[in-house]
């Protein structure tokens, strides 16, 4: 599943598996995430085949926020054809509950430029954009100026 969520994301943003994805060998990762407690990790199944994931985080904030954490939905996918029939919102209420047991009151979700159906997801479960985040890479043999 994890192979063709990056797939997916590299046709979009050929960066994806170099800043967002995870590191290979994958199953170290996803084991990494589990023994993370900072880290949740759901598995959303229809008649026990699994057809999504999804990876949320509690991380810091600034000092000022008193040590309010944000919980960070990283990594969020459903199979094709398993999307538009409650697998992925199924999965996202859970985690929010959960996160939300533990303190959380702040949400952000990590959406790819481009990726319309995500952005339309997270919309109508209740997120906003924040955050735009802008890339440049230098392509080999352009010079640069001091």
């Amino acid at each position: 599943m994890y192979a063709d969520l990056e797939e997916e994301q590299a046709e979009l943003k050929s960066m994806w598996p170099l800043f967002d994805g995870l590191d290979p060998p994958i199953e170290q990762a996803f084991s990494d995430i589990l023994d993370d407690e900072m880290s949740l990790l759901l598995i959303g199944e229809i008649d026990g085949t699994p057809l999504g994931l999804v990876w949320a985080r509690s991380e810091p904030m600034l000092d000022r926020a008193a040590g309010d954490r944000v919980g960070v939905f990283r990594l969020i996918y459903t199979e094709h054809g398993a999307r538009g029939v409650g697998v992925g919102e199924a999965m996202v209420t859970n985690a929010l509950g959960q996160l939300r047991s533990s303190g959380h009151r702040r949400f952000d979700a990590r959406v790819s430029p481009g990726h319309r159906m995500a952005k339309n997801f997270f919309e109508q479960n209740g997120f906003a954009a924040r955050l735009i985040v802008m890339y440049h890479e230098d392509k080999e043999g352009v010079e640069t100026h001091d």
